[in-house]
């Protein structure tokens, strides 16, 4: 077929002749290009081919058999090409061939490798056809502008619509959660019925009292959402968003930030339970109090920051859980989770403004209120040791395997269920003299969750549960060594490799390497494709995307048998032979694994966060677009087909 198909377009360029002969008049160019490029995410661009095609002329795709459409890039140190040349539109099915009418548009990726300003050029060459002729191949030099990258960008989904990148609905409606629970806290409960009070009754009419509640709701937001854009921001202008992501990954990754969150979250826990009470300075709270004394909207402004100030000992830990879920090396999550909180924390204010009967509606201040700072008490307890699990993982310590870790939490989660019986007493407590149905249906939901944890100290999954606990690679004891959780790992690597002396280990007992181009060899001699896993032992999605997506059979049979799998953790600080240290083209000297790791992970797939999934032949181009954070099980499956197809 391939060699009737040549002698065709022969045939047609032998009849074009003799019709030029015969006076006919062919266009200047077949096609007229038009080439731009679009800074897509980080350091990864798309440089997008658009070809304008004579009327009455088409010309073929990049897989055509006949003369494909082509592009020759030149070589430059400046940036480097990202996967492959890619169609953007579609095309036509003609006389048993694709072919493009009016319009083609086709793609490249590249990654930046300078922080300058540079040029990427190259070759376009094609072929057009009519329905009787064939015009001689053409070619045509490009050459487009690549500007010094300025903020952060929009990347686009498959579909072409724009998603943030890393936006998560999961860790916003967990946010939302967080606002409205700071309101049953004894620092701000009291002041919701007081404060509309006050702008019901200190307005000249009902309509000034709504319009000055909703201002205050408002105010509540911006305080809480303005001083974190603003630091973010601050660290962008001052090293572009690599930066900020560096210093994101290191309150998140790094032993000194993880500990002071612990003990922080410690104290925070030691004060709900009664010990002692955690407040701002007077005089700070007394010059904010004294300046919402002021008339008009400057009062109203002082009044939520005297609210802000004086919740700070029930808010606070809540803030600082919402800010450190969110700070995976992402720019615009922490500032939207931060959003999403304070507009949960402030909306109650604004809709009693607007419905001052609802206040009758409210619960009386009372001991409840006590029992609600206790059991976050708890719930702080709990999450504070994910911050020195953390660091037990990026550092290798080895303090907190994963029983050790379930042993805490089935203890403190025992305790909350005595505490809602009222087994339990601390010293602001009220005596409880008879169980009511709510602490009743509580302490169910506790126990409960005490009894679901227990089979994890035997080697059970606990998928919903994955994102938070250590990986179950650290566990001594597993009942009936699960296969499906740990497997039988066949090691190949060579004993001397840079993968087994870094002695990591992948979930569900799958064999795999640590280095990318051992990986990268690995797959030539095996003669599969790679499937790059970029992690982090922080990363409570990562676990749960091991737990949730891996863990399906369909999914472990491919990475299994199909692919060569390498793990690149991004916040691994082992320190490395000087002969595996990498220079950055500004001059920097990345030494631990885990900088080299979101090093290349930023330069060469674009990324920098986790987790992220990326497919590599053997020769390392990239088989199909990066995939990150999905728990749909068919998705990823395509995802896994793609790049053996």
């Amino acid at each position: 077929m391939k060699y009737i198909k040549l002698i065709l377009v022969l045939a047609a360029l032998a009849a074009g002749t003799l019709l030029y002969g015969q006076g006919f008049q062919m266009p200047e160019t077949t096609v007229n290009w038009k080439v731009s490029a679009e800074h897509v995410r980080d350091s990864l661009y798309r440089v997008t081919f658009t070809g304008k095609i004579a009327e009455g002329w088409h010309t073929y795709g990049l897989e055509s058999d006949l003369y494909p459409t082509g592009v020759e890039f030149n070589e430059s140190t400046a940036y480097s090409l990202s996967g492959k040349l890619h169609e953007v539109s579609q095309a036509t099915d003609y006389e048993d061939m694709k072919v493009f009418f009016k319009e083609i548009v086709i793609a490249q990726e590249i990654i930046r490798n300078t922080g300058d300003a540079f040029d990427v050029s190259g070759e376009i060459t094609w072929m057009s056809c009519t329905d009787t002729q064939c015009a001689s191949p053409e070619y045509k030099d490009f050459s487009v502008k690549i500007e010094k990258a300025s903020g952060p960008a929009i990347s686009e989904a498959a579909d072409g619509s724009a998603t943030g990148k890393g936006f998560s609905w999961g860790l916003i409606i967990e946010a939302i959660l967080w606002g409205f629970a700071a309101l049953l806290t004894p620092c701000v409960f009291p002041m919701v019925p007081m404060t509309v009070s006050f702008f019901m009754k200190g307005s000249a009419s009902p309509a000034a009292g709504r319009f000055k509640a909703a201002m205050y709701g408002l105010f509540i937001v911006l305080l809480y959402t303005v001083p974190i854009s603003l630091i973010i921001f601050i660290t962008w202008l001052a090293g572009g968003e690599a930066v900020t992501a560096d210093i994101f990954n290191w309150l998140a990754t790094h032993w000194l930030p993880n500990i002071v969150f612990f003990i922080v979250f410690m104290v925070f826990a030691a004060s709900f339970f009664g010990a002692f009470e955690i407040v701002l300075p007077s005089s700070l709270v007394n010059k904010s109090d004294k300046g919402a004394d002021k008339g008009g909207l400057l009062g109203v402004f002082f009044m939520a920051l005297t609210l802000v100030l004086v919740s700070f000992s029930c808010t606070g830990p809540i803030v600082g859980t919402v800010l450190i879920k969110s700070t995976e090396g992402e720019f615009w999550s922490p500032m939207i989770t931060m959003l999403a909180f304070s507009l949960a924390f402030a909306l109650p204010f604004t809709i009693l403004a607007l419905f001052p009967s609802l206040l009758k509606n409210l619960p009386k201040s009372g001991g409840w209120l006590n029992s609600v700072k206790v059991v976050l008490g708890f719930i702080e307890v709990a999450l504070g040791f994910k911050f020195l699990s953390v660091a037990d993982q990026t550092y290798h310590w080895g303090l907190l395997d994963r029983e050790v870790y379930l042993a805490i939490w089935i203890v403190v989660f025992t305790l909350l269920g005595f505490y809602l019986l009222g087994k339990i007493r601390f010293a602001n407590d009220e005596k409880v003299e008879h169980v009511s149905v709510k602490r009743l249906a509580l302490a169910i939901a506790v126990f409960s969750f005490v009894v679901y944890m227990i089979p994890g100290m035997f080697g059970a999954p606990l998928k919903a549960l994955s994102g938070y606990l250590p990986p179950i690679t650290t566990q001594d004891f597993i009942l009936g060594q699960n296969t499906v959780q740990t497997g039988t790992v066949t090691d190949d690597r060579p004993a001397g490799s840079k993968s087994a002396r870094y002695g990591l280990h992948l979930p569900l007992g799958l064999s795999g390497y640590f280095d990318l181009d051992e990986g990268l060899a690995a797959a030539k001699e095996a003669g599969k494709p790679v499937f790059v896993d970029i992690t982090g032992h922080g990363c409570v999605n990562c676990r749960e995307m091991e737990s949730r997506v891996w863990s399906a059979p369909e999914v472990l049979e491919i990475l299994r048998n199909d692919y060569i799998i390498v793990a690149l953790y991004t916040d691994d600080k082992q320190k490395l032979d000087e002969s595996e240290w990498i220079t950055t083209p500004q001059g920097d000297v990345l030494k631990d694994l885990g900088r080299i790791n979101s090093y290349i992970a930023r330069t060469r797939f674009g990324v920098n966060a986790q987790p992220n999934y990326v497919l590599l032949s053997p020769d390392g181009e990239m088989l199909a677009p990066v995939r990150g954070y999905d728990l749909s099980i068919p998705g990823f499956v395509e995802f896994l087909k793609s790049g053996l197809e």
